[in-house]
């Protein structure tokens, strides 16, 4: 199985993960833990589908993609009481989430004959829409929308991937340093306090 359907499992079950974390924080129900945890982790991919004109949308083409949804909600509600104890748990699984969503998304427009460009946003729409949904439903003001590095780490890591491509770097190779990229500006801008200026109304 190539690596990248490795990762996008992964990247699937983190976002599970993420999602449920949230839910419960905002102490909802099985049922709706549950649900911001899937909508949290096939969200942005079939956002990405459905603009790319791929039908059906990735996640319905098998049962991988409930099984990993499945089992992030089985790590987090067996696991809770110790998940609940570690205070980046939330960020880690989110950042990780976006670095392999990335490239997911970079990848298939690729692979479509998109454009790089185009094919740069949808691995950004493959990395955050997902967290959109999950902030909303939540009643958070999503992360896309904070002041601190998140769409922008993956706009940045995709601009590196089609570097390393450009130069014939092997792929999988590729991709996993790309995903570190990703993590690692992220994590970067958040222990520095990198972050983008702050729009202001002139009036403010």
């Amino acid at each position: 199985m190539k690596i990248i359907i490795w990762l996008d499992y992964i990247g699937t079950m983190v976002f599970a993960i993420s999602g449920v974390l949230t839910a419960g924080s905002k102490r909802l129900d099985l049922f709706g833990a549950l649900f911001i945890g899937v909508v949290t982790a096939i969200g942005g991919g079939t956002i990405r589908d459905l603009l790319l004109g791929v039908t059906p949308v990735t996640w319905l083409q098998g049962y991988g993609y409930l099984i990993a949804i499945g089992t992030g909600f089985l790590i987090t509600f067996l696991f809770k009481r110790w998940v609940a104890k570690l205070r980046t748990t939330l960020f880690l699984f989110d950042t990780i989430g976006i670095g392999i969503f990335t490239i997911i998304g970079l990848e298939k427009a690729l692979n479509l004959g998109v454009n790089p460009a185009v094919a740069v946003i949808m691995g950004m729409t493959s990395a955050v829409v997902g967290g959109v949904v999950r902030d909303t439903l939540t009643n958070e003001v999503p992360l896309i929308f904070h002041k601190e590095i998140y769409a922008t780490a993956c706009i940045a890591g995709a601009l590196f991937y089609l570097g390393f491509r450009w130069v014939g770097l092997t792929q999988s190779i590729n991709e996993i340093l790309t995903v570190c990229i990703i993590i690692a500006i992220r994590l970067l801008s958040i222990r520095y306090n990198i972050s983008l200026p702050v729009f202001k109304h002139p009036e403010s």
